[in-house]
């Protein structure tokens, strides 16, 4: 590592923040500069769509570490700063105003951005996206006058923003063109039991609905569904997924998947994208899981950390394999779920309940043909999830039936 005296990490992101850390943990004493386009400090989002829509916390509360502690580590933070160009072979980027900085070893971690609903109205005072922390502040502001919240959208975002609406008073409506909650993400079966909660909380849901437009002049008024129904709303909230800011990778020749296979920088379990001396972590990378034996793109939490601390290592000469198993966890309501595996779109699967969902308290696995588990999730369980990452690592078919017995240990099915 002599030769390697400036590392920048392009995305002042989780992950590429963790990257920073884990520089400096590893001992890597060169320049470490991180470019991010938001002014904040960097900061984790998943209290942005718990705790700070309840109204329990300040957006504040979610960053890594305040000033001070960058200026500790001798981390070089440019916020507030957008890269528009990178050139692999001359080492550099090249931001906003013009100025180019060199690099020894660059890490993209430039995250993902929200889908927009391209409709008419779409772009109507009213109409809100949560993906930032001043869009989360704005939202949980807005939602203390209680208005009649319409949410486009039954993923993960989309209904954690229902369930914060609902606890703090307001009348909620979601509308989704999937059968279910969560359908392409959890299959119908388990997502109908996350529809079931948000039912016996009061919210509305209109499955097999699509969105054609929005009603109001200079403020949102209601939603025009494909059904011709004018849903009432004083909000709306837009939850339609992300997609991974490759546009950098791209100009720059990096080897990018296409999206009709999920997009993402393309890379090795070492996180190595096809440009020497360029790494990629967080959402925007689709690597090669040793362990699924498949690439995978990951737009969660743990995902965005696991993958900043490999690549930072990986960038240090250490040797790297990220085979951290998928893992994202949800807060409605009074459920708490956490969730690890991955099931590729189009495979036929079984899926497994163990407990009863009516109590709140229950596991679900999801198996391929020849038994073996893909991914499991518990609600309420916090015992659970070790077991259920032991199987999915162990890679040994199971019994359904002991797998579905609540009095038969994980370990021994």
């Amino acid at each position: 590592m002599t030769d390697v005296q400036r590392i920048v990490i392009v995305g002042a992101s989780l992950a590429g923040a963790t990257a920073a850390e884990t520089l400096r943990a590893e001992g890597f004493s060169g320049e470490v500069v991180l470019i991010g386009t938001e002014s904040e400090l960097p900061y984790e989002r998943p209290p942005l769509s718990k705790d700070v829509l309840l109204g329990k916390k300040e957006p504040g509360s979610a960053q890594l570490h305040d000033q001070q502690w960058y200026d500790d580590q001798s981390i070089e933070l440019r916020l507030g700063t957008t890269v528009t160009a990178l050139d692999p072979a001359a080492k550099t980027v090249t931001t906003a105003d013009g100025a180019s900085t060199s690099y020894d070893e660059l890490l993209i971690a430039t995250g993902s951005r929200v889908r927009r609903l391209d409709v008419p109205g779409g772009d109507l005072p009213g109409i809100h996206y949560l993906r930032t922390a001043a869009e989360s502040q704005a939202l949980t502001d807005a939602y203390a006058a209680k208005p009649r919240v319409v949410v486009v959208g039954a993923g993960w975002i989309g209904l954690e923003s229902a369930a914060a609406a609902r606890e703090r008073g307001c009348e909620v409506t979601v509308i989704e063109p999937q059968s279910t909650a969560l359908a392409s993400v959890l299959g119908e079966q388990v997502g109908e039991l996350f529809a079931t909660l948000h039912r016996q909380h009061g919210v509305t849901l209109l499955f097999d609905t699509g969105v054609e437009g929005f009603e109001g002049t200079d403020k949102v008024t209601g939603v025009r569904t494909s059904a011709g129904d004018v849903v009432p709303a004083d909000l709306v909230v837009v939850g339609v997924g992300v997609q991974p800011n490759t546009e950098l990778a791209v100009e720059a020749g990096l080897e990018v998947a296409p999206a009709d296979h999920g997009s993402g920088i393309v890379t090795g379990p070492d996180l190595r994208t096809s440009a020497d001396g360029v790494f990629a972590a967080g959402d925007v990378v689709r690597w090669d899981h040793p362990l699924l034996g498949h690439s995978v793109r990951v737009e969660h939490w743990s995902n965005a950390k696991d993958s900043g601390a490999a690549a930072a290592k990986a960038m240090l000469g250490q040797d790297v394999v990220h085979d951290a198993i998928p893992f994202f966890f949800t807060d409605q309501y009074d459920l708490g779920m956490e969730y690890a595996g991955d099931v590729p779109r189009g495979t036929s699967y079984e899926v497994v309940l163990r407990g009863d969902p009516a109590s709140g308290a229950y596991l679900a696995f999801w198996l391929d043909d020849d038994r073996h588990v893909l991914a499991g999730l518990h609600v309420n369980t916090w015992d659970a999830i070790d077991g259920i990452q032991d199987l999915i690592r162990s890679g040994r078919a199971v019994d359904p039936a002991k797998l579905a017995d609540a009095s038969v240990e994980l370990g021994e099915v």
